[in-house]
């Protein structure tokens, strides 16, 4: 518990620059997770390249467009009651996801190296699954309690 509020107060105090490293760490650590224990690559295989180029993505681009946003989301659905996270989740899953997915998998396709044609029709054949993944994991109840519950921290003032 200390660990956590010890982040709260780091979060408190430098917003963006905590929600930065948050998201390149969990990114890099879920790349990390990913070739170890799903690919099971072993530690000589281990693409480190793949693993900085998930951090980079997460500091460069998630974390600064999902912080906007939801930032945005905030102002737009103020209020934290459940009628609150529902809308704000049905706003953030019917007009946000489509946007951000259409961006994020170029963007990925380019990182990794492929040319504008291979990147296009990667993306025809990706979009649909990983929009409709991202429905299911968006729409849950989990993620609607995230909405009602957690504050977007925009100043010091906001701690819990």
């Amino acid at each position: 518990m200390a660990l956590w509020r010890a982040y709260q107060r780091a979060l408190a105090a430098h917003p963006w620059k905590v929600q930065v490293l948050t998201a390149g760490s969990l990114m890099g650590l879920g790349d990390i997770i990913s070739q170890q224990l799903v690919e099971r690559r072993g530690l000589q295989e281990h693409q480190t390249g793949r693993t900085l180029t998930m951090v980079s993505l997460g500091c460069g681009f998630v974390a600064p467009v999902l912080g906007g946003w939801y930032k945005v989301l905030d102002r737009l659905i103020p209020g934290t009651k459940k009628v609150d996270a529902l809308k704000k989740m049905l706003l953030d899953q019917g007009a946000f996801a489509p946007c951000f997915l259409g961006c994020f998998l170029p963007l990925m396709g380019t990182l990794n190296g492929l040319s504008a044609q291979d990147n296009w029709a990667k993306l025809r054949r990706d979009y649909p699954d990983a929009l409709l993944t991202n429905y299911y994991v968006g729409c849950c109840p989990v993620c609607c309690c995230h909405l009602e519950l957690l504050p977007v921290m925009e100043s010091t003032s906001v701690l819990a």
